[in-house]
């Protein structure tokens, strides 16, 4: 299946015109019957940690973010309210390919289901605020997640040493994550049009700082839980995950200029245009 937006252009901070990125669904598959290593990503359990942690989040997280969207849409413009379906058509198909991924985690014989049980709980709360607060905290984890598929894309030896297809899946999510990466921003844009600029700021900010806490903490426990099933536990667990993390190759780290660009006036997540990142990564997962 195939789909894209209408290409929008915008003003950026300096003036100079900035077109949006055709957003397109590519329905990949990715390593069915493959049996994957349970250190996937060069026999290195803190850094396979790390994103099998991060991969348990997706599917129930994902179906969230469809959720929050459409609950806010009414007020999108036609061509807006195309990049939703298209954001909504990717997400589908990133659920679908982390499920099999998970499965993938639990034919490798870990335990998740209590890990994807915590997913579940934080999402039910979440899904009690208002639907403009599930938008707030969709694009804010929206935010998360484009910002980390920048540094998946501009860093090649990330995935260097993973098998080819769990490589292969993570960059094509990357590159669809930055594709789509103001699709929620843009519709909390229009949703709150009548909002003073001060409330809005506000609660985007408030609702980051409560979804920064959730989302490292919870991620950073699954991480945990998953090195514990690994044998690796106490100190040696806390140290080496926390090295992966924040020091080499420090992916955290890399993302905090990022993260923190998103409290500025005036901020919109294609102010960084990279585009020119995605398009190889794209042609390829089309291909």
């Amino acid at each position: 299946m195939t789909g894209s937006t209408i290409v929008r252009n915008r003003t950026d901070p300096a003036g100079k015109a900035r077109p949006d990125p055709e957003i397109k669904v590519r329905n990949r598959r990715f390593g069915r019957g493959e049996v994957r290593r349970r250190w996937w990503l060069g026999d290195d359990p803190f850094a396979s940690a790390f994103f099998n942690s991060l991969s348990i989040s997706f599917p129930h997280g994902e179906a969230y973010f469809i959720e929050s969207v459409r609950a806010c849409r009414d007020s999108a413009c036609p061509q807006l309210a195309e990049s939703i379906r298209s954001f909504c058509a990717q997400e589908v198909n990133h659920s679908r390919e982390h499920v099999a991924f998970n499965r993938g985690m639990v034919e490798a014989g870990y335990e998740i289901a209590h890990l994807e049980a915590a997913v579940i709980a934080i999402l039910d709360m979440a899904r009690q605020r208002p639907a403009i607060a599930n938008l707030a905290a969709t694009m804010a984890l929206e935010h998360f997640t484009a910002i980390i598929a920048h540094v998946l894309l501009i860093d090649d030896d990330l995935l260097a040493r993973a098998d080819p297809q769990t490589a292969a899946i993570w960059r094509w999510h990357a590159a669809e994550e930055i594709e789509h990466k103001a699709v929620a921003y843009d519709t909390w844009l229009a949703a709150t049009a009548d909002w003073p600029r001060r409330k809005r700021w506000t609660v985007k900010t408030l609702m980051m700082m409560l979804v920064a806490r959730n989302f490292l903490r919870l991620r950073y426990m699954g991480a945990i839980d998953l090195l514990r099933q690994d044998g690796i536990t106490g100190w040696r667990a806390h140290l080496g995950l926390l090295r992966y993390a924040l020091l080499s190759p420090g992916i955290v780290t890399r993302i905090v200029p990022h993260w923190l660009a998103y409290f500025l006036p005036g901020f919109h997540p294609w102010n960084r245009d990279d585009r020119a990142l995605i398009a190889n990564t794209a042609e390829a997962a089309e291909s």
